[in-house]
């Protein structure tokens, strides 16, 4: 309370933080300083074009907090006339959940996560501007930029009620706030009081306003001056958000104009009921601040009461239509509630009726939630029989759906499941609901009315009552009768996040562990003796503790006595006299541990003595405690080990309290054994005395739960990843009950032949399931998110469409990969297969719409068109419908307010709806899903923004029929019964059913705890899907038409289509006739497609394509038909047994994962593989030599080492080594490898290189032993499999080592002598970094995933032996990875880890004796040197440390932390780098050294001086060209990150960058300029900018932007009069470089994208045309036009048109590119080549229009470039082999590159050529006899 007094009444926050010093806050771009005319007092002004780059942010850092609790923010701002500006605003929730708060003029719309509000601000205007009027007709603000009118406004926030409104969560404090730019600001203030700014001190008196009212005028100096004579509301803009008592929208921040009228004397605002202030709602948000404010905000009672309601009455089905008398019956709905105040107890009536057979229970607030809901009554207009419908008959049968079965498990928690007495059912949560499981027939049973996700569960000894609790903000515990399925009470005492449950023996005694209003801990007694037969709930005691608690339980043996357990505490409770009192186990020495669960000792009777009973207790760093009960004392402390590991068939018998422990998650005890699940997935049972591990079952992730049943002879198990099984002791048989998925289910689709169901989830994951058994068939994971599935109708093929924008078609019975598409860009937003199964479908976020052949097995793309699905995600998963006769697609495009039906076939337009005009009240009302009606196939459904559901005509586009307020949130997905008589829709958390023809009241169903993403029906109509947070599949109770029966099959198909044995079938009756026994044969085989055909506007832009490879996306069509190796896990789990079950010493194998570590390296993946038959010239023969490589590979890890003393620099580029002699500036390449360089090590003498790299593809990685004098490979050594992470020699030199990467992890000794191998240990965890004593040549070190190894060399002639010793982190540090480590001496150990401390560890008792944290983030880097310690973090941060103090330290019994050490670190220095940092070498003092960082930058750092000098710089993605200036004395670089180099030929030194946030840089050009003052580089971009940057200013110049989509090709005219540029859409525009001008633009092309365009010196009067200069563009279609120009005189004219033929491109991936050049040495010939017929150049001439040379080529070519001086032409394939070709004669030579080359060019002399292959640029030097 003190912390909060001197924030009142208000917080001037520029005062606050001294804004004027700048030391508590940061400023950035223009932020100035003035003096306001209007207000007559200094303001901040913020410009700047981009307002992310201008602002102001309160505190210095966003990680600081501001930390007032003022609930009203204040700001006095002005927006800068016709400009956007956005405002940030950090606010931190009492649960200590951040929330962003933005508004912004640019923001169109509102939008909310759980952690972002976004709203709309609408600027206002002066009063009677033209602004204003236009405002008021619009009945709204200005969208957009602030008019030139605007004025000064007050905007008032009210925190609390906007978290509370938006996301029901309690406001704690204001954290950061960022002003950016456009804007200018006086000042901020918070407060608690409501302030009234247009009010006067003296008027606030008269009209009594006062802050112990809670309002107020605004201090005066925050007040607007008015001139005498004034008004206020004249001068100024006033702001309330959230607005009340108005009619404005609820979701935008704009001028009230009534609210200056409400302010009276007698009736000020009071802030105390204002969250109960009646607004008019704007849809989205309608809905959800609907369902916030009438379902989850608790109504107030009585305080210290506890809120029972009793009896809850069933209720299958809440109908949206009302009665007459629906609504006088309203309060028999709510139980009367009376409240005993002694006791303590709450007694309800029970409901005067009692359905039987109802599935849904739901609490009185949601009845009259639903209640509410029917009050809007739903409008219904038949258009073509209009008449009002005034009563609705009942739709029959009621209820109509019944919910059947529930795929899923956990949602709130995967730790509660519950085993009945009679051992034959188990109880689990699935989200909100809880599913009780027989576990022979697997038969549901269904427990619903909790409205949030369940946290908690328990039974009582006879598992005749169930209590279950449920997370959230409003924690309610619901007491249910099992047998009966009712629910008995429900109890509130917990205002959130109730976590444990646990009865007594009796189950008279409830208790339960939550968090308070002010967050504090809260157990709460409860008695529960009456509940069965009275529903009366007492409370007996309640207790607050500080302590963390993770569980509790009541004592079996006195109901009287709890024991609970968490971090760093175990407790023992006891109740007496009504009050509830604890006291702390004494731990001794484990104090620190993190205690997970607790279990009473078995077998014992509840009479014996207290004195006898032993407690266990488990803790996550592997211990089991045996508490003395009695004593508060521990008896025994046990350390569990994972198995040893095992040499040949024998297993070493486990031990304790030595080794590596594993962390135990929970703990169960039987009278004869003790079950344990621990995180390394295995559930084990131990004996009593833990002397080993008898049986032990692994599973695919840890197990969160273990559970023993009553006659001990199962075992239940859940993981944290969703899946719940048990284990049979006796018979050793694991089985698994529930598998689910692990995030939200997006999609499904059903093959209705074989009853499988096939969903999509945020986790990752695409599965199979049956739909009868429930259990999983398939599960096929994937690095990329899936978001629409869809069966195939006939075939057993399914395809999944990704957010990456691939499509993948799988073929499930050989659960394989058939083929890959990649035609659109963005998220697939809609996946479909005609019904006849010919054609399949796709949409993308991107507005792309694709059509596949579904009859052949590659499924091949027929068309691709552009710009036709409406842009956005908001249409997933469901898209595309096509309708049940094949004939028609329908789908929301190309803008969200257009409907567009297609022919299916052919893809031609039949009908544009535009729904915006169809209702003048909802001007904007865009489309959100469309859906066929099965039998009336004229009939389109549509559902609106504006909550309707229209029924349009596919013939006329006439609205037939309309549908308002469907639900109280729009529509999220729409389905048509088979027979066409129910309409299925979803809103938010319910399923609706509708009669079609809507002349019957429909039914809502709840369940969902989360928004619906899909609801359908089977094709059996027996069943609805729905899913969102888990997968409810209900029975459908209307019994389908007999007329059904006689329809079609629609799995009719034109072409051959394979049609499921009746075998399959399983004999289940289907609406729409059986499938026939064979499908008809085709008449004519089916038609290969052609290419060449297919619409090329349709993808604009591939360069960005995510596909797995590396591939150059240069076509227009990408088609992989074979699966990326190492890309998806097929898991088959049709076997009854999917865990494997270990008994004594059974195998166990463990599959590898990537460590979540950046210092672990990983290779590049490409799909590019060197030709094995390049040719490589013989040494001192080669025509090029190998100049300077540009760029360090910062992918790689301790890829750099330097010898100060020997002035020796080495480090690597892709696949180089390159060895640098700073003090003479020349380079040396170790090239030998073909793959990317891992790795590096020097020795000690300088004279040995060895390198590493990472194996990808298959290929086994390889480590190169290098003499450096002489650059020749000594050896060549394949031995790991995998990667190799690290490489290290011994001080001595006479060692070296090798590490391999997680899925190797081999620690390897050679000899650098002989290289042979001496000794090698495999470990079981990832190892990330090695390194030997800098004394002790037999002692090294290694560090892991598990831990420290402290490794030693044993020498036996002729033996070597490694010895490794494995420690575990200390647990002061918590759950880390050991990333980094170095030598301080021969008695110190440095090491790092993943969350940035360093520990110190003595290597003599291999103890940890002290830690620090040195960094925020994780750590890759450490050196030591004497007393100075370097560290180097992925925060880009590298730091300096004095870390002699060390070494005096002595080891002690526990670790100490630097805060509370007398062992002083201190740091001295630290330099902010560019990237992470991966790399560093320096002196032996550590004054100098070179650091890597990721970005691809070698940096010199001199501590003395505290400076940096970049060495060496590289570009990181990869480069799209790089072209020589006239001169030659500068070449630029351009790259996909958006940057533009400018290099120094002579010293290859980086002289200027240029950098275009978020663009991709595509092409570069230099100006015809040989003056340096007037040198500028032209660059075009991904945006369609062509930006000029001059290289005597390092400026940018102009910019232009002759193009709407990505600029393939610039290039300077032959004089530099003008800039030609091309687009991917085939359009060449002219401009001028003086005025930016477009000129002309050349259409020739248009529809293939641009690949080159070059322009020379040529009169054209030898063709018979005039002008002075000639020009060629190529595209991608194979057609090359030459031009003849004369800027000067505005002409140019068509010389010549060339096309090459070429069949149809049926190979992997993308066609070759097109590419042409004019001949140097005649410039009449035209030298092309791209995809054709043959793989060749082809010369053409241009005089005798011919060809008249043709030279094959062993592959197609993905860049070519022709000497001017000798006849030499280079070539680059994707086969990662540069071929220079000598015309004349054809010979050639190979030179291989570490990728598939995608750019090379021969500098304007011929003496120099670049080849770029990724990122790595090689500069070559011609050696030819004719230079």
């Amino acid at each position: 309370m003190a912390f909060k007094d001197w924030q009142h009444p208000y917080v001037n926050i520029f005062k606050h933080v001294k804004i004027e010093e700048w030391k508590k806050t940061t400023k950035e771009g223009e932020v100035t300083t003035f003096t306001d005319k209007t207000l007559r007092c200094p303001v901040f002004r913020i410009n700047g074009p981009i307002p992310a780059n201008s602002y102001i942010l309160l505190p210095k850092r966003s990680s600081q907090s501001l930390g007032l609790t003022g609930k009203y923010f204040y700001l006095l701002f002005r927006p800068t006339p016709s400009k956007y500006f956005v405002v940030h605003i950090d606010v931190a929730a009492e649960e200590g959940q951040v929330v962003r708060i933005s508004f912004s003029n640019m923001f169109k719309e509102f939008k909310s996560t759980s952690t972002w509000l976004q709203f709309p601000f609408l600027c206002g205007a002066a009063k009677d501007s033209v602004y204003e009027n236009t405002a008021k007709t619009a009945r709204q603000g200005l969208i957009g930029p602030a008019p030139t009118s605007v004025r000064w406004s007050c905007l008032m926030l009210d925190l609390q009620s906007i978290l509370s409104t938006y996301l029901n969560r309690c406001y704690n404090h204001l954290k950061t706030i960022k002003l950016c730019a456009n804007m200018t600001v006086k000042n901020m203030f918070t407060s608690d009081l409501l302030f009234n700014p247009s009010v006067s001190f003296s008027e606030a008196r008269l009209m009594g306003l006062s802050s112990s009212r809670g309002t107020g005028p605004v201090p005066r100096d925050m007040a607007f001056p008015v001139p005498r004579g004034s008004s206020w509301h004249d001068l100024y803009d006033h702001i309330r958000f959230p607005s009340e008592g108005t009619k404005l929208p609820f979701d935008s921040i704009q001028k009230d104009h009534q609210w200056p009228q409400t302010w009276t004397a007698s009736n000020p605002k009071c802030p105390i009921g204002e969250r109960s202030h009646c607004v008019s709602l704007r849809k989205p948000v309608q809905d959800h601040v609907a369902l916030i404010q009438q379902i989850t905000s608790p109504k107030p009672h009585p305080r210290d009461q506890t809120h029972v309601v009793a009896s809850i009455p069933e209720l299958g089905v809440v109908s949206s239509y009302v009665e007459d008398n629906g609504l006088s019956h309203s309060h028999d709905l709510h139980e009367e509630e009376m409240v005993c105040p002694t006791s303590h107890h709450v007694s309800l009536n029970p409901p005067c009726n009692n359905e039987v057979g109802v599935h849904v229970f739901v609490t009185s607030d949601c009845l009259r939630k639903h209640s509410e809901e029917s009050e809007e009554e739903i409008c219904i207009i038949d258009k073509q029989s209009p008449k009002e419908h005034t009563q609705l008959e009942k739709l029959l049968p009621d209820p109509i759906l019944q919910l059947g079965r529930v795929i899923g498990f956990g949602g709130a928690t995967n730790k509660h499941a519950l085993w009945t007495k009679s051992c034959d059912e188990v109880v689990y949560p699935c989200h909100a609901v809880i599913v009780s499981m027989n576990i022979t027939s697997k038969r549901q049973r269904f427990f619903i009315g909790h409205t949030d996700k369940v946290s908690a569960l328990d039974f009582n000894a006879s598992t005749t009552v169930l209590a279950s609790a449920q997370t959230g903000q409003h924690s309610v515990v619901r007491i249910w009768d099992y047998q009966k399925g009712n629910c008995l009470a429900s109890i509130r005492n917990h205002a959130h996040s109730l976590s444990a449950l646990s009865f007594s023996y009796s189950g008279g005694i409830l208790c339960g562990v939550g968090k308070d209003r002010h967050c504090k801990t809260l157990v709460v007694v409860w008695s529960t003796v009456n509940v069965l037969k009275e529903r009366i709930v007492t409370v007996l005691a309640k207790g607050h503790s500080d302590v963390d608690i993770h569980t509790i339980k009541v004592a079996f043996f006195d109901e009287t006595r709890m024991v609970s357990c968490g971090r760093d505490n175990i407790r023992l409770w006891r109740m007496r006299n009504g009050l509830l009192r604890s006291c702390p186990v004494n731990l001794g020495d484990y104090h620190s541990q993190d205690f997970t669960d607790v279990a009473f000792e078995e077998g014992m009777s509840p009479c014996q003595q207290i004195d006898n009973r032993t407690l266990y207790a488990s803790s996550r760093s592997g211990y089991i405690f045996e508490i003395d009960y009695s004593r508060v004392v521990i008896k025994h402390v046990r350390k569990l080990q994972p198995a040893q590991e095992q040499h040949r068939d024998h297993r070493e018998k486990r031990t304790f309290m030595t080794g590596p422990s594993i962390a135990i998650n929970s703990i169960s005890v039987s009278t004869s054994f003790c079950a344990t699940g621990s995180e390394d997935g295995f559930l084990r049972l131990w004996p009593l005395d833990f002397s080993s591990v008898f049986l032990e079952a692994e599973h695919e992730g840890p197990v969160s739960l273990v559970s023993v049943s009553s006659d001990g002879l199962q075992v239940l198990a859940a993981t944290s990843n969703g899946i719940l099984g048990y284990l049979d002791v006796s018979s050793h048989d694991y089985n698994t009950l529930m598998r689910s998925h692990t995030d939200t289910v997006l999609g499904f689709s059903l093959d209705g032949v074989r009853r499988h169901l096939t969903t999509a989830s945020s986790d990752g994951t695409v599965r199979i399931w049956n739909m009868d058994s429930l259990h999983q068939l398939y599960d096929f994971a994937s690095e990329d998110c899936p978001c629409s599935v869809a069966f195939h109708p006939c075939e057993q093929v399914f395809s999944c469409g990704f957010n990456s924008g691939i499509i993948r078609i799988f073929d499930i019975p050989n659960a394989k990969l058939l083929v890959e598409h990649m035609h659109c860009k963005g998220e697939v937003v809609g996946l479909v297969f005609s019904p006849n199964g010919e054609f399949m479908y796709s949409a993308s976020s991107e507005g792309f719409l694709a059509q596949y052949h579904a009859v052949n097995e590659d499924h091949s793309a027929v068309r691709v068109v552009c710009n036709m699905v409406a842009n956005g995600t908001k249409h997933s998963p469901d898209a595309l419908k096509v309708s049940q006769d094949s004939r028609c697609l329908a789908f929301v495009g190309p803008s969200e307010y257009i409907v567009t039906i297609l022919d299916a076939r052919t893809l031609e337009e039949l009908l544009r709806i535009d729904v915006s005009v169809l209702d003048v009240e909802n001007a904007l009302e865009s489309a959100l899903k469309v859906c066929f009606a099965s039998t009336f196939t004229h009939h389109l459904l549509v559902s609106t923004s504006a909550n309707k559901v229209l029924w349009l005509s596919t013939k006329t586009g006439r609205v037939l029929r309309e549908v308002s307020k469907v639900d109280k949130q729009h529509c999220s997905s729409l389905s048509v019964s088979e027979d066409g008589r129910f309409l299925l829709t979803a809103g938010h958390s319910a399923v609706k059913v509708w009669d079609y023809n809507v002349q019957r009241k429909s039914q809502t169903f709840i369940g969902h705890s989360q928004p619906i993403c899909q609801v359908g029906f089977t094709p059996d109509q027996h069943s609805v899907i729905s899913v969102g947070d888990a997968i409810f599949i209900w029975d459908f109770l209307a019994e389908p038409t007999e007329s059904s029966s006689v329809k079609c099959s629609p799995l009719r198909l034109t072409n051959d289509c394979a049609t499921p044995s009746l075998s399959d079938v399983h004999q289940v009756q289907f609406s729409n006739s059986m499938p026939r026994q064979a499908a008809p044969l085709p008449s004519l085989p089916p038609q290969q497609l052609d290419i060449s055909n297919i619409i090329h506007d349709a993808v604009d832009s591939q360069k960005n394509c995510p596909y797995v490879g590396s591939q150059i996306c240069q076509s227009k069509l990408v088609t992989m038909s074979k699966s990326p190796a190492s890309f998806l896990k097929v898991t088959e789990l049709q076997s009854p047994c999917p865990l494997t079950c270990h008994f004594g010493s059974g195998n166990v194998k463990r599959q590898s994962v990537r460590p979540d570590c950046y210092r672990h390296f990983v290779p590049r993946f490409k799909n590019s593989m060197l030709d094995q038959n390049a040719v490589v010239p013989q040494p001192g023969e080669e025509d090029l030599k190998l100049k300077a490589v540009l760029g360090y590979n910062g992918n790689g890890r301790s890829n750099l080492a330097w010898s100060p003393d020997k002035g020796l620099f080495v480090y690597s580029c892709g696949s180089i080594v390159v060895v640098e002699y700073l003090h003479t500036g020349t380079q040396k390449h170790l090239r030998g490898h073909n793959q990317e360089i891992s790795c590096l090590a020097v020795t000690d003498d300088a004279q040995t290189v060895a390198s590493g790299t990472g194996g990808t593809n298959g290929i086994q990685s390889q480590i190169c032993i290098w003499d450096i004098q002489s650059g020749v490979c000594r050896k060549s050594i394949s031995h790991h499999k995998g990667a190799v992470q690290c490489l290290v020699f011994s001080k001595d030199d006479r060692f070296f080592l090798s590490v391999g990467d997680f899925s190797d992890p081999e620690v390897v000794l050679w000899s650098t002598r002989t290289l042979q191998l001496l000794s090698s240990v495999r470990v079981s965890g990832p190892l990330h970094d090695a390194a030997f004593s800098p004394s002790a040549a037999n002692q090294l070190a290694c560090v892991g995933s598990m831990g420290v190894y402290f490794c030693l060399i044993h020498e036996r002639a002729p033996d070597v032996e490694l010895k490794v010793q494995s420690v575990d982190a200390p647990v002061e540090v918590g759950a880390v990875e050991m990333t980094a480590l170095t030598y301080h001496n021969d008695t110190r150990l440095f090491t790092a880890t993943n969350k940035g401390h360093v520990c110190v560890w003595d290597i003599g008792t291999q103890r940890c004796l002290m830690t620090w944290e040195a960094d925020m983030g994780e750590m890759g880097v450490l050196r030591c040197q004497g007393s100075h310690l370097l560290t180097g973090s992925n925060t880009r941060w590298l730091r300096l440390w004095e870390v002699g103090a060390v070494q005096g330290m002595r080891p002690l019994g526990k670790v100490s932390n630097m805060k509370h050490s007398e062992t002083a670190v201190v740091m001295k220095q630290e330099i902010l780098l560019d990237g992470t940092i991966v790399s560093a070498a320096f002196d032996n003092t550590i004054d100098m050294g070179i650091v890597g960082t990721l970005a691809g930058t070698l940096w010199y750092i001199n501590w003395s001086e505290n400076s940096s000098i970049r060495l060496v710089s590289g570009h990181k993605a990869k480069v799209n060209d790089v072209v020589f200036s006239c001169d030659e004395k500068h070449f630029a670089t351009c790259c996909e990150d958006g940057s533009v180099r400018v290099w120094a030929t002579h010293s290859y030194e980086l002289l200027v960058q240029f950098h275009v946030l978020n663009q991709a840089c595509c092409c570069i050009c230099w100006s015809p300029s040989f003056n340096k003052d007037s040198l500028c580089v032209a660059a075009g971009y991904s945006d369609g900018t062509v930006r000029v940057f001059r290289l005597a200013s390092s400026e940018m110049e102009m910019k232009l932007r002759p193009h709407h989509v990505e600029v393939t090709a610039v290039q300077y005219s032959a004089k530099g009069h003008v800039i030609l540029s091309a687009g991917k859409n085939g359009c060449v525009a002219v401009s001028s470089p003086v005025t930016g001008v477009t000129l002309r633009v050349i259409r020739d092309h248009k529809g293939a994208a641009i690949t080159t365009i070059q322009s020379i010196h040529k009169q054209g009067q030898m063709f018979g045309l005039e002008g002075t200069e000639m020009w060629l563009a190529a595209s991608a279609d194979r057609r090359v036009s030459v031009w003849v120009s004369d800027w000067i005189r505005d002409k140019c004219e068509l010389l010549d048109w060339l096309t090459f033929p070429a069949p149809a491109f049926t190979e992997d991936g993308s066609p070759p590119p097109s590419l042409a050049a004019f001949c140097p040495s005649d410039p009449s010939l035209v030298v092309y080549t791209g995809y054709g017929v043959e793989k060749e150049l082809s010369f053409y001439s241009l005089t005798t229009k011919q060809m008249i040379k043709k030279i094959t080529m062993p592959y197609w070519a993905t860049c070519f470039s022709l000497s001017s001086k000798s006849h030499h032409i280079a070539v680059g394939s994707k086969d990662c082999v540069m071929k220079l070709i000598e015309v004349s004669s054809g010979r050639f030579q190979d030179f291989v590159h570490g990728d598939s080359l995608q750019k090379c060019h021969f500098s304007p002399s011929g003496a120099l050529l670049f080849t770029v292959a990724f990122n790595e640029i090689l500069l070559w030097e011609v050696h030819s006899p004719s230079l």
